[in-house]
This record gives C-alpha cells, structure tokens and sequence, in this order.
C-alpha cells in the first residue's frame, strides 16, 4: 500500500517527523539522497517491503512543508490485507505517537512472531469452531434422541475422557515439536469430529466425540504454548486474547450463522458435523506456513516435574475450580434457553450473537489491562462473569439478555488474564507436558459439574437453583488467585524459569 501525507510543520515537528519509528515497525534511516529527503527502511517488524520517505521545503513564515511517503506491505499470512488496512491511518501519520495503535500488539513483534501469530490465528476459527460444536448442537441432538437432560449430562461428561488423548499429544509436542503436534492434532480433529454426522445415538454421538476433543484440545493447548514461546515478554496476553477473539469467532460460526440450520429437521444438526470437513484445506495452509516456535529449536534443559508440583497444584486446582461451572453453564445453556424460555433455533442463535459477540470487548481489553498486571483482570473477571451467568439462569424478559450480555463481556477478560499462565510457568522441555496434565483436573471439575447440573435440573425441573450451587468453585478461585498467583507480566519466560538458557536469538 502507498500513503501520502502533506502537512505544514515547524522546525520542532520536523526533528520528530524525520526520527525512526519503533512502534509498528523499528525503523533505520538510509543514507540521504542528493535531493534532501530522508529515507527510513524496516529494521524489524512484520512489514516488509516498508519504506518511508520524508520531503520538506522551507516556507517564508518560517515553516516547512512537509510531504511524507509510506509503501509498506505486511509480511503475514492469511490476514496480510487486514493488517494493511488496519496500519494505513497510522502509517500516514507525519509526527510518532509515544504508543502503538490501540488495536497492535503493547510490545512490537518480529517477522517471525506475527507470522506465527496469523497462522494461530487462522487455525484458532477452525478449533473454535470444532470446539464448540457439540456444545451448541447436543440439545437438538438430544431431541431426536428422545434423551433427558440427565442422559446429556452424562454425555457430555462421558466426552471429558478426551482428556486421556490430549494429554499425550502435549506431552508428544515436548519431545517431536509443536508445530508437528498442532498440525496433526488439528487435521485428526477435523476428521474425526465429522464422524459424528453418523452417530446412531447420543451414546455413539459421545463416543466419537471423545477422540475428536482430545484431537481438538491438544491443539488448542499446544496453540498457547506456540504463541508463549513466539511472543515478547510485553505481548504475551495480548496475543492469548487475539487468538480467543478468532477462536470466538469460530465457534460465534456454528452458534450463530449454522445453528439456525437446526430447525429445518430433526436431523440438520447432522449438516454441522460434516461441515467439519471444510477445516481441512485450512489446517494444510497453515502447516505449510507456521514455523517451528523458536524456544523449542533453541538448546534448552530437560527439566523434571519435580521442583514445580507448587505451580502445577495451583493451576490444577484453579483449573476443576473454574470448570466446575464454566462446563456446564456452556454446554446446558442452549438447554434452558431452549426447555425453560421457550427459544427456537433461529432465536438462540440470534441471542448468542447479541450477547456473546460483544464478550471481544472483554477479551481485548482484558488483554490490555493483563499486560499491565494479570491477578486484578482474572480476579474481577472471574467474580462477575460467573455472578452475571448465574443471574441469567435465574431470571427472564430482557433481564435474561443483559446479564448475560455482562457476564460476556467480564468473563471475557479472563481468557487473556489467566490462559496465560499455563505456558508461562513451566520450562520449555516441560511446558506440553505439564499444561497437558493440567486439563485432567480441569476435565474432572468439567465432569463434576455437568454430573450435578444435570441431575439436579432433571430433579428440581429447573437449571438456575443449580448452576447458582456451582458457583461457589470460581468464587473460591477468584480469592486464590488474589492469594496465591504470581504477577508475570513482562517478565521473559526465561526469568519465570530458569532452568532455560538465555532467550533465543530472532
């Protein structure tokens, strides 16, 4: 792209026009040409070609005008175009502001962190999609099953058992790569995930379902790890709440613009499944683009377990604490929109976009606020995007809309604040490994959960009494994370565990 400014500027303006920019892109100036421009050229960033050429005549007031000329292209894959459009405004600017645009990373990346940013990030719609498939189609699944939400409750915790799969996937990732991990998690779970536009019963629904989410989950842990080890120390959450936004969008996908499919047979949530096959072509992409994650090529220690059964015993324990209700108010809310509220399909899908679209808002500026400090955002997120999705199981009318709205948007915050503990406090040899572990204890509060909500709706003929009981687990988490958690904000990886060598070079 080419942008050209022309402005009138006072010698003091001028200086600042004509010092090398480090915000989007660190700037080194080539010598100057014969007819006094200034010439700037990409020293580091994720543009190349870049190119900035500054022109300045004196006026006879005393002031210069000023023509500035910006060719620049970004180097990324798959979202190259957006990333132009997004830095034009910026890129025209003659005077450099003191932070980057709201909307880039707090911490500039290299060539090779956004590369491997977009490629996660295009990989992160197909697993949000895939991801949340059984979630958003298990009610109308259900139905055509004849199966009461007790039998669902079971299901979906029968599905928990992915857990066994992706365990060893992560681990595997330690020893063969992460970028060979994540390839084949994502393919095998684009595959297998289609298996169940067959299911004969939601037994066999489940059952294929527990393979395909172990495929799904490793590659969703291992997309962490990959973008923890690629970002710098200042980018890190920010780069865990991007990832979320598209992996959002993925599964905003099959809730919102797929779900209404559901209502033209008993059967159509069938289509969803199979449509798990268009991942695919995707998943080939970005395995042909996603670079191996530099901490891992790098030399680094085999570390042991032992020494870090602290860290690991706080995120497990936060981890069944927070699934205890997350999983079910997830997995049973179509349930009650659908049973309780009398929702349609089509209604539910428009309910889901009003009120979860907006929950970006939470997870950017949660990642904002998290690379100035994670406790504070995880604390408060936790607190009240819980009490928010309580008080919308307990009423109806518009209140239903906006506590959920508000429960969005705070919970939101969390996926930045605390996803990304998990890659930063654990050693590189040791990193799948231990976040693969962690998800056991994670699936067993995931278990719990849909187990007690599922019997107990069945009982009391009604969800609110019980996810209002479950809520008691994240409420003890937000105190522990005040208590207990560590602050790693800009700390490198390498401080938080020094078992690994100095940080590799770009």
């Amino acid at each position: 792209m080419r942008v050209v400014t022309q402005e009138l500027l006072d010698s003091d303006a001028l200086a600042r026009a004509l010092l090398p920019r480090e915000a989007l892109v660190l700037e080194r100036a080539v010598l100057p040409s014969s007819d006094g421009s200034t010439t700037f050229e990409a020293d580091d960033g994720p543009f190349r070609p870049y190119r900035r050429t500054v022109e300045s005549e004196p006026t006879d007031d005393g002031m210069h005008r000023v023509r500035q000329v910006v060719e620049y292209g970004a180097d990324i894959p798959f979202f190259g175009r957006l990333l132009d459009l997004l830095a034009r405004h910026h890129m025209g600017e003659l005077l450099p502001r003191p932070r980057p645009p709201w909307w880039s990373p707090p911490q500039r990346l290299d060539a090779q962190a956004a590369r491997a940013l977009a490629a996660l990030s295009a990989l992160s719609i197909v697993l949000g999609y895939l991801g949340t498939l059984l979630t958003q189609t298990m009610t109308f699944a259900a139905a055509e099953f004849g199966a009461p939400k007790s039998a669902q409750g079971v299901a979906l915790a029968m599905v928990r058992a992915d857990v066994v799969v992706a365990v060893g996937l992560v681990a595997w990732s330690d020893r063969r790569g992460r970028r060979r991990t994540l390839v084949l998690a994502s393919a095998a779970g684009c595959a297998v995930t289609a298996t169940g536009a067959l299911a004969p019963s939601l037994f066999v629904l489940a059952a294929s379902q527990v393979a395909a989410r172990g495929f799904v989950t490793a590659a969703v842990v291992t997309v962490g790890i990959v973008a923890a080890e690629e970002m710098p120390a200042g980018s890190r959450a920010f780069a865990v709440s991007l990832l979320a936004m598209w992996g959002g969008l993925g599964a905003g996908f099959a809730a919102v613009f797929l779900l209404p499919v559901a209502d033209v047979s008993e059967w159509a949530w069938r289509l969803l499944f199979a449509l798990a096959l268009c991942g695919l072509p995707l998943v080939a992409a970005v395995s042909r683009r996603l670079p191996e994650s530099r901490r891992f090529r790098a030399a680094h220690p085999d570390a042991a377990m032992t020494g870090h059964g602290r860290r690991f015993l706080l995120l497990a324990v936060s981890g069944f604490l927070l699934n205890l209700f997350l999983a079910p108010a997830a997995q049973f809310s179509n349930e009650y929109l659908r049973t309780e509220r009398g929702f349609s399909a089509g209604r539910i899908a428009l309910f889901t976009f009003i009120t979860a679209t907006p929950g970006s808002i939470g997870i950017i500026v949660g990642g904002r606020l998290a690379e100035r400090g994670r406790r504070v955002v995880a604390a408060i997120g936790v607190a009240g995007g819980v009490g928010a999705t309580v008080l919308m199981f307990l009423v109806s009318g518009w209140p239903l809309w906006v506590w959920s709205l508000t429960g969005s948007i705070l919970g939101a915050a969390t996926v930045p604040a605390l996803g990304v503990y998990g890659p930063e406090l654990f050693p590189t040899s040791l990193r799948g490994r231990a976040n693969g572990l962690i998800t056991v204890p994670a699936r067993l509060g995931s278990v719990a959960g849909l187990l007690a909500v599922g019997f107990l709706a069945t009982s009391l003929d009604t969800l609110g009494p019980a996810m209002a009981l479950l809520a008691l687990g994240p409420a003890v988490l937000a105190v522990v994370i005040m208590v207990a958690y560590p602050e790693t904000a800009h700390l490198e990886l390498e401080k938080l565990n020094p078992e690994d060598a100095t940080p590799p070079e770009p």
